[in-house]
């Protein structure tokens, strides 16, 4: 079992996407830390009560909220909301995309499917960022991690606009990095494969995908969600005090990228 130190005690921590899957792990995990944890959801509420469940068991406590985050009026109420409750939010982590998991080819892209990506991946989180970040330059400090993804690396020949969107998550992160800097930290964090209930549905994975990418990845393993999250949530620590504007990605080897 891995140490968990408590990174975290005495912070507040707001999660999006946290009833299902790589949030509801965030979430979880910085309880474990010490953090009270505000647990984001748009449509899953069970799944979001479950996750504050494990925010309880861990020791800690927060809050539940919902909101349609491609919608700023809800993402305004949203924030009032969670500063409301807590005074203030030490760290956000936008978890929330649609990956559009349902869509196996290029060949298959519609308007609707473009249009959910854009809207969740690219206005949510740049709508999240603007408002949390500005609220959390007027107290004066705070961090937001944007989860990524690798696939900005090779590209998706099944999904394309899956990762557009997640290359403008970098130049979301890299404009408010600078814009908020000193006081408000911006980073992305890009997991590889992590094995979701979401990804072990997907036809692909279950006839062989999941066995060549296994095969390509050096740390010979297509890890859980849970494994990654402390990972994630490094990022919004002290230790990385100086680091802004950056790309760090977790996926055992698979990609390498870099000088």
């Amino acid at each position: 079992m891995t140490q968990i130190y408590p990174r975290f005690a005495g912070k507040t921590v707001l999660v999006t996407g946290a009833g299902t899957g790589f949030g509801a792990e965030i979430a979880a995990r910085a309880a474990q830390e010490g953090a009270k944890v505000a647990v984001h959801y748009n449509s899953s509420k069970a799944g979001a009560e479950k996750t504050l469940e494990r925010v309880r068991k861990a020791g800690s406590d927060g809050i539940i909220v919902q909101a349609d985050i491609s919608k700023w009026d809800q993402i305004k109420a949203m924030a009032d909301a969670v500063f409301a409750e807590f005074g203030t939010l030490d760290v956000l982590v936008n978890n929330v995309g649609d990956v559009s998991s349902e869509q196996m080819s290029w060949r298959e892209l519609t308007q609707e499917a473009l249009d959910a990506v854009i809207d969740v991946d690219v206005k949510g989180t740049l709508l999240m960022t603007h408002e949390f970040g500005e609220r959390m330059l007027e107290q004066g400090h705070g961090s937001i991690v944007n989860v990524g993804s690798t696939v900005i690396v090779r590209g998706s020949p099944r999904a394309p606009q899956y990762a557009a969107a997640k290359y403008g998550i970098l130049g979301i992160t890299k404009s408010y990095a600078k814009a908020f800097a000193p006081a408000v930290r911006v980073n992305t964090f890009a997991p590889g494969f992590m094995e979701t209930e979401r990804l072990l549905q997907r036809e692909d994975w279950k006839s062989g995908r999941r066995e060549v990418l296994i095969s390509q990845t050096p740390m010979g393993v297509i890890p859980p969600p849970e494994f990654v999250a402390g990972t994630c949530l490094w990022l919004a620590t002290d230790e990385a005090a100086h680091l802004t504007g950056g790309y760090m990605l977790a996926d055992g080897g698979f990609n390498m990228v870099g000088a």
